[in-house]
């Protein structure tokens, strides 16, 4: 992930985008590419098993279902650090898709990333979005507003919980193994 601490524009020549999300959300995205990098390539990292409405003929997919093994994650990897993307964009809707490759990619892409939300809405990965980027980091944390106490009590009682947990199943065994071999000694 390049370009997180400045605002410079990258100076590859394709734009990847990671489907992570609602196809819905991804077929309003070809007109963004073309305001961003007139003439770029797209390239498409997706679940999905055809290309989405509006995305170019020659849209390069690269689908995750077919890199199930370490070695051939690392291969997708290594391909799409050979590729000069300039940009790289992935969904970001609260929805459980492909959540580990989205980052996966993301961190490992020398590209300028921005991220979609459920709403449509984009930003870019960067120092100046911080305060975009922490409150929406906040908000699927489930640390914003009044969710927030809640959670946080949450992460302080769970220790406890596993703690009276663990001690409740000794003392269930315990008793259960003083009775088995107090019972075969009669």
């Amino acid at each position: 992930m390049k370009y997180l601490l400045s605002g410079r524009q990258p100076k590859g020549n394709r734009i990847l985008f990671i489907e992570s999300g609602s196809r819905s959300l991804a077929e309003g995205m070809p007109p963004h590419f073309e305001r961003w990098g007139t003439g770029y390539p797209v390239d498409l990292v997706t679940c999905y098993g055809n290309l989405p409405a509006g995305f170019p003929s020659d849209t390069r997919v690269y689908r995750v279902g077919d890199y199930g093994t370490p070695e051939l994650r690392r291969k997708l990897i290594d391909e799409l650090r050979s590729r000069d993307y300039a940009l790289a964009g992935m969904i970001c809707s609260g929805e459980p898709i492909m959540t580990k490759w989205k980052w996966l990619i993301a961190l490992r892409l020398p590209a300028k990333v921005f991220i979609l939300n459920e709403n449509g809405d984009y930003f870019w990965l960067n120092r100046e979005n911080f305060s975009t980027v922490r409150e929406f980091a906040l908000v699927r944390a489930g640390l914003h507003g009044a969710g927030a106490v809640r959670t946080v009590v949450r992460l302080l009682l769970f220790p406890f919980s596993i703690l009276f947990l663990l001690l409740y199943a000794f003392v269930a065994h315990s008793r259960r193994a003083l009775r088995r071999s107090f019972g075969h000694q009669s």
